[in-house]
Protein backbone atom coordinates (compact mmCIF):
# COMPACT_ATOMS: atom_id res chain seq x y z
CA UNK A 1 0.00 0.00 0.00
CA UNK A 2 2.85 2.46 0.80
CA UNK A 3 4.37 1.96 -2.93
CA UNK A 4 0.70 2.53 -4.11
CA UNK A 5 0.12 6.03 -1.96
CA UNK A 6 3.84 6.93 -3.71
CA UNK A 7 2.50 8.45 -7.02
CA UNK A 8 1.77 12.41 -8.09
CA UNK A 9 -1.73 13.13 -7.10
CA UNK A 10 -3.59 16.80 -6.92
CA UNK A 11 -3.31 18.02 -3.32
CA UNK A 12 -6.31 18.74 -2.00
CA UNK A 13 -6.00 22.40 -1.18
CA UNK A 14 -9.99 22.46 0.36
CA UNK A 15 -9.29 19.88 2.74
CA UNK A 16 -8.04 20.38 6.06
CA UNK A 17 -4.39 19.18 6.73
CA UNK A 18 -3.74 17.01 9.39
CA UNK A 19 -1.73 17.33 12.72
CA UNK A 20 1.74 15.25 12.27
CA UNK A 21 4.69 14.89 14.35
CA UNK A 22 7.37 16.12 12.58
CA UNK A 23 9.20 12.83 11.95
CA UNK A 24 6.07 11.06 11.02
CA UNK A 25 5.04 10.72 6.96
CA UNK A 26 1.68 13.43 5.86
CA UNK A 27 -1.49 11.88 5.88
CA UNK A 28 -3.33 11.45 2.84
CA UNK A 29 -5.40 13.95 1.31
CA UNK A 30 -8.97 12.79 0.48
CA UNK A 31 -7.63 13.78 -3.57
CA UNK A 32 -4.54 11.44 -2.79
CA UNK A 33 -6.84 8.55 -1.46
CA UNK A 34 -9.25 8.52 -4.64
CA UNK A 35 -6.37 9.18 -6.61
CA UNK A 36 -4.88 5.76 -5.56
CA UNK A 37 -8.04 3.90 -5.55
CA UNK A 38 -8.48 5.54 -9.38
CA UNK A 39 -5.04 3.65 -10.45
CA UNK A 40 -4.36 0.75 -7.95
CA UNK A 41 -8.23 -0.78 -7.63
CA UNK A 42 -7.61 -2.85 -10.32
CA UNK A 43 -4.33 -4.16 -8.39
CA UNK A 44 -6.28 -4.31 -5.03
CA UNK A 45 -9.00 -6.83 -6.65
CA UNK A 46 -6.17 -8.67 -8.13
CA UNK A 47 -4.05 -9.08 -4.97
CA UNK A 48 -7.16 -8.94 -2.13
CA UNK A 49 -10.28 -10.11 -4.30
CA UNK A 50 -12.52 -8.78 -6.68
CA UNK A 51 -15.46 -9.34 -4.20
CA UNK A 52 -14.86 -6.42 -2.16
CA UNK A 53 -12.02 -4.09 -1.10
CA UNK A 54 -11.62 -5.15 2.44
CA UNK A 55 -10.22 -7.91 4.25
CA UNK A 56 -11.61 -11.48 4.42
CA UNK A 57 -12.57 -13.71 6.81
CA UNK A 58 -10.49 -16.26 6.92
CA UNK A 59 -10.69 -17.24 9.86
CA UNK A 60 -14.15 -17.32 11.72
CA UNK A 61 -13.69 -14.31 14.62
CA UNK A 62 -14.81 -17.13 16.99
CA UNK A 63 -11.44 -19.12 16.16
CA UNK A 64 -7.89 -18.12 18.52
CA UNK A 65 -5.39 -18.04 16.30
CA UNK A 66 -2.60 -16.38 17.59
CA UNK A 67 -0.07 -15.82 15.02
CA UNK A 68 -2.01 -15.69 11.30
CA UNK A 69 0.07 -16.72 8.98
CA UNK A 70 -0.49 -18.83 5.82
CA UNK A 71 0.99 -21.75 7.99
CA UNK A 72 -1.38 -21.30 10.56
CA UNK A 73 -4.07 -21.02 8.01
CA UNK A 74 -2.88 -23.94 6.18
CA UNK A 75 -3.05 -25.82 9.54
CA UNK A 76 -6.59 -24.58 10.38
CA UNK A 77 -7.88 -25.95 7.17
CA UNK A 78 -6.23 -29.31 7.33
CA UNK A 79 -7.75 -29.64 10.96
CA UNK A 80 -11.50 -28.60 9.68
CA UNK A 81 -10.97 -30.85 6.77
CA UNK A 82 -9.70 -33.80 9.27
CA UNK A 83 -12.87 -33.53 11.10
CA UNK A 84 -15.23 -33.07 7.72
CA UNK A 85 -13.46 -36.32 6.78
CA UNK A 86 -14.58 -38.16 10.06
CA UNK A 87 -17.86 -36.79 9.89
CA UNK A 88 -18.40 -37.83 6.23
CA UNK A 89 -17.20 -41.42 7.33
CA UNK A 90 -19.94 -41.67 9.83
CA UNK A 91 -18.14 -44.59 11.57
CA UNK A 92 -20.11 -44.50 14.78
CA UNK A 93 -19.92 -47.98 16.53
CA UNK A 94 -16.92 -49.02 14.46
CA UNK A 95 -14.24 -50.58 17.09
CA UNK A 96 -11.32 -50.94 14.54
CA UNK A 97 -10.18 -48.57 11.99
CA UNK A 98 -7.53 -48.69 9.30
CA UNK A 99 -5.68 -45.16 8.07
CA UNK A 100 -4.39 -45.81 4.56
CA UNK A 101 -1.36 -43.51 3.86
CA UNK A 102 -1.59 -41.90 7.91
CA UNK A 103 -0.46 -39.05 9.22
CA UNK A 104 -1.74 -36.70 12.30
CA UNK A 105 -5.32 -37.07 11.17
CA UNK A 106 -5.30 -40.79 12.61
CA UNK A 107 -4.89 -39.78 16.72
CA UNK A 108 -7.76 -37.26 15.76
CA UNK A 109 -9.75 -39.89 14.01
CA UNK A 110 -9.47 -42.30 17.30
CA UNK A 111 -10.42 -39.46 19.36
CA UNK A 112 -13.45 -38.14 17.52
CA UNK A 113 -14.35 -42.30 17.13
CA UNK A 114 -13.47 -44.04 20.43
CA UNK A 115 -12.36 -46.58 17.61
CA UNK A 116 -8.72 -48.17 17.67
CA UNK A 117 -6.65 -46.61 14.40
CA UNK A 118 -4.32 -49.17 12.59
CA UNK A 119 -2.03 -46.80 10.68
CA UNK A 120 0.19 -47.76 7.71
CA UNK A 121 2.78 -45.62 5.58
CA UNK A 122 5.89 -46.37 3.44
CA UNK A 123 7.39 -43.53 4.61
CA UNK A 124 9.86 -44.36 7.28
CA UNK A 125 9.50 -40.33 8.14
CA UNK A 126 6.04 -39.96 8.22
CA UNK A 127 5.90 -43.39 10.66
CA UNK A 128 8.33 -41.37 13.57
CA UNK A 129 5.58 -38.41 13.16
CA UNK A 130 3.08 -40.39 13.85
CA UNK A 131 4.82 -42.29 16.65
CA UNK A 132 5.59 -38.64 17.81
CA UNK A 133 2.17 -37.41 17.76
CA UNK A 134 0.83 -40.78 19.22
CA UNK A 135 3.29 -40.17 22.06
CA UNK A 136 1.85 -36.55 22.51
CA UNK A 137 -1.67 -37.24 22.60
CA UNK A 138 -0.97 -39.94 25.68
CA UNK A 139 -1.61 -43.41 26.64
CA UNK A 140 -4.75 -43.75 26.05
CA UNK A 141 -4.10 -42.17 22.18
CA UNK A 142 -5.98 -45.83 20.78
CA UNK A 143 -3.51 -45.36 17.90
CA UNK A 144 -0.69 -48.71 16.24
CA UNK A 145 1.49 -47.14 13.19
CA UNK A 146 3.10 -49.77 10.67
CA UNK A 147 5.06 -49.44 7.99
CA UNK A 148 2.72 -51.07 5.07
CA UNK A 149 1.71 -51.19 1.64
CA UNK A 150 -2.00 -50.79 0.33
CA UNK A 151 -1.42 -53.05 -2.15
CA UNK A 152 -0.13 -55.95 -1.01
CA UNK A 153 -1.85 -56.05 2.98
CA UNK A 154 -0.70 -58.13 5.64
CA UNK A 155 -4.22 -58.17 7.66
CA UNK A 156 -6.90 -60.94 7.45
CA UNK A 157 -9.78 -60.73 5.80
CA UNK A 158 -12.93 -58.31 7.52
CA UNK A 159 -9.74 -57.15 10.20
CA UNK A 160 -11.61 -53.55 10.12
CA UNK A 161 -15.11 -51.80 10.66
CA UNK A 162 -14.06 -49.16 8.20
CA UNK A 163 -11.09 -47.37 6.45
CA UNK A 164 -10.15 -44.16 5.14
CA UNK A 165 -7.23 -42.95 2.79
CA UNK A 166 -6.59 -39.44 2.05
CA UNK A 167 -4.31 -38.44 -0.91
CA UNK A 168 -2.67 -41.90 -0.31
CA UNK A 169 -3.81 -43.14 -3.27
CA UNK A 170 -3.03 -40.73 -5.96
CA UNK A 171 0.45 -42.23 -5.38
CA UNK A 172 0.01 -45.56 -6.49
CA UNK A 173 1.36 -47.59 -9.44
CA UNK A 174 -1.70 -50.08 -9.59
CA UNK A 175 -4.82 -48.60 -7.82
CA UNK A 176 -7.14 -51.06 -8.61
CA UNK A 177 -4.84 -53.35 -6.50
CA UNK A 178 -5.20 -51.16 -3.44
CA UNK A 179 -9.06 -50.88 -4.22
CA UNK A 180 -9.01 -54.65 -4.09
CA UNK A 181 -6.70 -54.92 -0.85
CA UNK A 182 -8.71 -52.52 1.07
CA UNK A 183 -12.57 -53.91 0.41
CA UNK A 184 -10.88 -57.45 1.40
CA UNK A 185 -9.73 -56.18 5.02
CA UNK A 186 -12.69 -54.23 5.60
CA UNK A 187 -16.02 -56.44 6.66
CA UNK A 188 -18.60 -56.90 4.63
CA UNK A 189 -20.75 -53.90 4.33
CA UNK A 190 -18.19 -51.77 6.01
CA UNK A 191 -17.48 -47.99 5.18
CA UNK A 192 -14.42 -46.88 2.94
CA UNK A 193 -13.70 -43.35 2.24
CA UNK A 194 -11.25 -42.12 -0.57
CA UNK A 195 -10.15 -38.84 -1.45
CA UNK A 196 -8.58 -38.84 -4.81
CA UNK A 197 -7.21 -35.94 -7.20
CA UNK A 198 -8.69 -36.81 -11.10
CA UNK A 199 -7.67 -35.08 -14.35
CA UNK A 200 -9.83 -32.91 -16.33
CA UNK A 201 -9.18 -31.79 -20.25
CA UNK A 202 -5.80 -32.21 -21.76
CA UNK A 203 -2.60 -30.84 -20.23
CA UNK A 204 0.86 -29.32 -21.59
CA UNK A 205 3.41 -32.46 -21.02
CA UNK A 206 5.45 -29.98 -18.95
CA UNK A 207 2.61 -29.06 -16.20
CA UNK A 208 1.75 -32.60 -15.80
CA UNK A 209 5.10 -33.34 -15.15
CA UNK A 210 5.87 -30.88 -12.78
CA UNK A 211 2.52 -32.18 -10.58
CA UNK A 212 3.71 -36.18 -11.27
CA UNK A 213 7.40 -35.18 -9.80
CA UNK A 214 6.19 -32.86 -7.23
CA UNK A 215 3.35 -35.56 -6.01
CA UNK A 216 5.83 -38.29 -6.98
CA UNK A 217 2.73 -40.18 -8.06
CA UNK A 218 1.94 -41.33 -11.89
CA UNK A 219 -0.16 -39.39 -14.15
CA UNK A 220 -3.85 -38.57 -12.75
CA UNK A 221 -6.60 -40.03 -14.73
CA UNK A 222 -10.29 -39.02 -15.67
CA UNK A 223 -12.69 -38.77 -12.83
CA UNK A 224 -14.70 -41.57 -14.88
CA UNK A 225 -11.60 -43.72 -14.53
CA UNK A 226 -11.76 -43.78 -10.92
CA UNK A 227 -15.40 -44.41 -10.40
CA UNK A 228 -14.73 -47.49 -13.03
CA UNK A 229 -11.97 -49.26 -11.21
CA UNK A 230 -14.40 -48.70 -7.69
CA UNK A 231 -17.25 -50.54 -9.28
CA UNK A 232 -15.02 -53.05 -11.07
CA UNK A 233 -13.41 -53.49 -7.45
CA UNK A 234 -17.20 -54.51 -6.30
CA UNK A 235 -17.49 -51.08 -3.88
CA UNK A 236 -20.88 -49.66 -3.51
CA UNK A 237 -20.48 -45.56 -4.00
CA UNK A 238 -22.51 -44.12 -1.28
CA UNK A 239 -21.54 -40.41 -2.18
CA UNK A 240 -19.48 -38.35 -4.09
CA UNK A 241 -18.12 -34.71 -3.03
CA UNK A 242 -16.36 -32.22 -5.46
CA UNK A 243 -13.75 -30.37 -3.55
CA UNK A 244 -11.97 -28.91 -6.51
CA UNK A 245 -11.58 -25.99 -5.23
CA UNK A 246 -9.91 -26.80 -2.09
CA UNK A 247 -7.46 -28.65 -4.54
CA UNK A 248 -6.85 -25.19 -6.55
CA UNK A 249 -6.48 -23.20 -3.54
CA UNK A 250 -3.84 -25.99 -1.54
CA UNK A 251 -1.39 -25.28 -4.74
CA UNK A 252 -1.85 -21.59 -4.91
CA UNK A 253 -0.67 -21.42 -1.36
CA UNK A 254 1.98 -24.09 -1.71
CA UNK A 255 3.17 -21.82 -4.33
CA UNK A 256 3.23 -19.17 -2.04
CA UNK A 257 4.94 -20.34 0.73
CA UNK A 258 7.29 -21.95 -1.12
CA UNK A 259 8.32 -18.41 -2.43
CA UNK A 260 7.86 -17.28 1.03
CA UNK A 261 10.30 -19.46 2.55
CA UNK A 262 12.73 -20.38 -0.17
CA UNK A 263 15.96 -20.06 2.09
CA UNK A 264 14.25 -22.33 4.16
CA UNK A 265 13.84 -24.63 2.08
CA UNK A 266 17.48 -23.59 0.56
CA UNK A 267 19.27 -23.95 3.93
CA UNK A 268 17.24 -27.64 4.43
CA UNK A 269 17.87 -29.35 0.90
CA UNK A 270 20.62 -27.40 -0.89
CA UNK A 271 20.84 -25.01 -3.55
CA UNK A 272 20.48 -27.99 -6.59
CA UNK A 273 17.32 -29.34 -5.64
CA UNK A 274 16.03 -26.19 -4.61
CA UNK A 275 17.29 -25.14 -8.06
CA UNK A 276 15.26 -28.08 -9.98
CA UNK A 277 12.31 -27.45 -7.84
CA UNK A 278 12.30 -23.19 -8.20
CA UNK A 279 11.64 -24.94 -12.43
CA UNK A 280 8.58 -27.12 -11.15
CA UNK A 281 6.62 -24.82 -9.02
CA UNK A 282 5.14 -22.34 -11.97
CA UNK A 283 4.11 -25.62 -14.15
CA UNK A 284 2.64 -27.70 -10.97
CA UNK A 285 0.74 -24.09 -10.04
CA UNK A 286 -0.99 -24.15 -13.40
CA UNK A 287 -1.73 -27.78 -13.71
CA UNK A 288 -3.44 -27.35 -10.52
CA UNK A 289 -5.58 -24.40 -11.39
CA UNK A 290 -6.71 -25.62 -14.75
CA UNK A 291 -6.42 -29.39 -14.97
CA UNK A 292 -6.81 -31.01 -11.35
CA UNK A 293 -9.63 -31.91 -10.06
CA UNK A 294 -10.36 -33.78 -6.59
CA UNK A 295 -13.36 -35.71 -5.13
CA UNK A 296 -14.11 -37.67 -1.74
CA UNK A 297 -15.70 -40.77 -1.91
CA UNK A 298 -17.50 -42.70 0.37
CA UNK A 299 -17.87 -46.36 -0.82
CA UNK A 300 -19.30 -49.65 1.34
CA UNK A 301 -18.45 -52.99 0.64
CA UNK A 302 -20.70 -55.74 -0.19
CA UNK A 303 -23.08 -57.00 2.53
CA UNK A 304 -22.22 -61.20 2.96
Amino acid sequence: MTAMADHDAAPDTDATTATNAPDQPAAPTPDEVGAMYDEFGDMLAMTLGGAAVHVGMFVPHDTPLRTPSLVDLADLAQDRQTDFYIDTLDAAGATALLDIGCGGPAVRLAQRTGAHVTGITVSHQQLARCEERASAAGPDARVTFERGNVMDLTYADASFDAAWSIDCFAHLTDRPAGLREARRVIRPGGRFLLTEFSRRGTPPADEEAAFTRLWASPPPTPFATLLTEVQEAGYEILTVRNMTPNSMLAGELMALLYQDRRAEIEERYGKELTAQTDALIGPYRRFCRRYLEYHVLVLRTPEA
